[in-house]
């Protein structure tokens, strides 16, 4: 396991890379309701009006929409459940392979959006997300639309992972099982709530049943109910021009010291520094996501950070040379 964006033993970095959590957060709407939680009290076990409150905000039906302790424990929940092959499209989130180890399955891995059509057939869960961590791509409508029809066909579920979703630069195409985590976008990383949207309620019901009692707290629930309001959605979208800008810079920072960039439509890109480049960083007090694990030993993953901490950063590869 990789550590990142929280505290793993070593100094604290002055400004941290390796966290895509909105750069300009937290939203102080949502801050103000998670402080201003009732944390004397139970909540209420089946979330009934959280799931009607956020029904509402994606106009389905309450009994389609599963609570959890952050988009990771449904991952682990949605494989648990479904006991078969797990298929992702490589390299992607490591916590849909991590599910598949710890339920004892199989994990089939995809390197091109064929080869993830074609595979689909023999899997229990299929899990795409949208934008992809850590490359940033938005997958198109198109591949969407095909993924969901191949996987209704087969009986899989096919699981699309929006936790980048309100911090992409473009529209994004979502179908079939839908895979919140709000944390990141309102700069509340440490709140660990999300939820699910199912297509049907005979699948919520079998997630939710699986949970543990009270998955989440009355902080969380704080938080999950704030993020679907007005004041929230506009503080956000307020920051998007500016977070866009950043991560523009960022890319245009890396190309001209000389190194390899791939950007997406998310708020973080993906730099070719070389192996060395974390430990480097690090002791100047800078933080990346090194792509070790995911296979690609000499790339590392970057989020949109503000001037302050885009000129350290900038230093600190003139120095390196």
């Amino acid at each position: 396991m990789t550590f990142h964006g929280g505290p793993d033993g070593g100094p604290e970095p002055r400004y941290d890379f390796s966290s895509n959590a909105n750069a300009l957060g937290p939203n102080p709407a949502v801050l103000a309701a998670v402080r201003a939680a009732d944390l004397s009290r139970y909540p209420d076990p089946r979330y009934g009006a959280l799931r009607e409150h956020l029904a509402a905000h994606h106009r389905v039906p309450a009994g389609s929409v599963v609570v959890g302790a952050g988009a990771s424990e449904l991952i682990h929940r949605l494989v648990r459940l479904r006991r078969g092959p797990v298929l992702t499209l490589e390299p992607t989130f490591g916590e849909y392979a991590r599910a598949a180890r710890a339920a004892g399955v199989r994990h089939r891995t995809a390197r091109s959006p064929g080869e993830f059509l074609d595979l689909l057939e023999g899997a229990a869960v299929a899990f795409l997300a949208q934008p992809n961590n850590p490359t940033g791509e938005l997958h198109d409508r198109a591949f969407v639309r095909e993924a969901a029809r191949r996987a209704e066909r087969s009986g899989a579920w096919l699981v699309l992972d929006l936790a980048y979703a309100p911090l992409s630069e473009r529209p994004v195409a979502a179908a079939a099982f839908r895979l919140f985590a709000p944390n990141k976008a309102h700069g509340l990383t440490g709140v660990r709530a999300g939820y699910l949207v199912a297509p049907a309620a005979e699948p919520a019901a079998r997630l939710a049943e699986a949970a543990p009692s009270w998955v989440i707290g009355a902080a969380e629930v704080a938080f999950l109910r704030a993020q679907a309001g007005v004041a929230a959605r506009t503080w956000l979208r307020g920051t998007l021009p500016t977070l866009f800008a950043w991560r523009r810079r960022l890319a245009a920072l890396l190309r001209e010291r000389g190194y390899e960039v791939q950007e997406g439509a998310a708020n973080f890109v993906m730099a070719r520094l070389g192996e060395d480049a974390d430990a480097f960083l690090r002791a100047r007090g800078l933080r990346v996501r090194p792509l070790f694990d995911k296979g690609l030993p000499e790339w590392a993953r970057l989020s949109a950070q503000p001037p302050a901490a885009l000129a350290a950063l900038a230093a600190a590869l003139e120095e390196r040379g």
